[in-house]
């Protein structure tokens, strides 16, 4: 009914003229003296006859519409089947479109041939750079020393950044690459403790965990990264002399808690957004913003949710509820 509203508003100007027409034969033939009913019989022949072809039109109209109506909901790349063109400006305005669709796909496919090689550029330097980053390691090893010992503990700063590099690039590659199997997660912890533990030691930070033997279901490499960005964290903004705490609560959801400088109210909603650093990260400028961004992204992938809770000078945890396995890969 709207749509048949909306149709006759567009038809109005030719309805009025139909109807300004028969209003002049009308006076003419009263001017005239001539009998009024020669008038009126065509005029309302002419408007039955003009009622069925508005309706046909009206037919027509309406299933040109649904139909432009589907191809609306469709990417650029699957409006081929447009409606029968009536007019020359339908016809104009699909060449129009065409036109704009074939741009739009050149376009599209120069910018991923960019970015394809963007990708490869820096995947490449990523992996190269670990050469003169192992060969640094082995020669600062050998010198146990504490200036050696603080430039290690540099290095090892060095050496997430680099994988976080590797994790943005392959976040939004097509070849990302998941695999979801069942697994214990203290296989998971136990490897990020172990790359941790000299930072631990340094500085002279204590660790509870408390292990369990629920399996989950998820991708081991992807779940170990948000393991080790988390703690990560916590021992940044843990002082020397505290304690980190890595345990499961029921539902099989995995706590990271910390009793470091913890996150300000205003800031807590906006962690795991991009490139946020909030007030913590302005002050010492430690923080990037792209590692809790980079853990909820890939939670979402696994199909499972972090979140995080605070309380300034007192600590932070941070949960991964592993339960939920609904994979969201983008």
């Amino acid at each position: 009914m709207l749509f048949f509203t909306e149709y006759l508003a567009k038809k109005r100007k030719s309805i009025l003229t139909f109807i300004l027409f028969s209003a002049i034969f009308c006076v003419s033939f009263i001017l005239y003296r001539l009998p009024i009913a020669a008038v009126w019989y065509p005029a309302f022949i002419c408007a039955l006859i003009g009622l069925v072809i508005l309706l046909l039109d009206a037919r027509k109209a309406y299933h040109k519409h649904r139909r432009l109506r589907e191809l609306l909901a469709l990417s650029s790349e699957l409006l081929t089947n447009f409606p029968e063109t009536v007019t020359w400006e339908d016809e104009d305005y699909q060449a129009i479109v065409r036109m704009l669709r074939d741009e739009q796909l050149r376009r599209a496919n120069r910018s991923e041939e960019r970015f394809s090689e963007m990708i490869d550029y820096y995947t490449l330097w990523a992996h190269q750079i670990k050469t003169p980053i192992a060969s640094m390691r082995l020669q600062l090893q050998n010198d146990d020393t504490e200036p050696s010992k603080r430039l290690l503990e540099d290095l090892f700063r060095i050496e997430q950044y680099v994988e976080m590099v590797l994790c943005y690039l392959r976040l939004d590659s097509s070849s990302t690459d998941y695999v979801f199997r069942q697994i214990t997660p203290d296989d998971i912890i136990k490897q990020a403790v172990k790359k941790y533990a000299a930072v631990f030691i340094r500085r002279k930070i204590s660790l509870r965990y408390e292990a369990t033997e629920l399996p989950v279901t998820t991708d081991e490499k992807w779940l170990l990264f948000v393991i080790e960005q988390v703690l990560s964290n916590s021992l940044k903004y843990t002082p020397p002399g505290g304690m980190i705490t890595v345990g499961f609560e029921p539902g099989n959801i995995l706590y990271i808690r910390d009793n470091g400088i913890g996150i300000a109210p205003d800031d807590l909603p906006r962690i795991f957004e991009k490139g946020y650093t909030g007030k913590t990260g302005r002050t010492d400028m430690k923080a990037s913003g792209i590692g809790l961004y980079l853990c909820r992204r890939i939670c979402k992938n696994l199909g499972h949710v972090i979140t995080a809770e605070s309380t300034p000078d007192q600590g932070t945890v941070i949960r991964i509820d592993l339960a939920q396995n609904h994979p969201e890969v983008e």
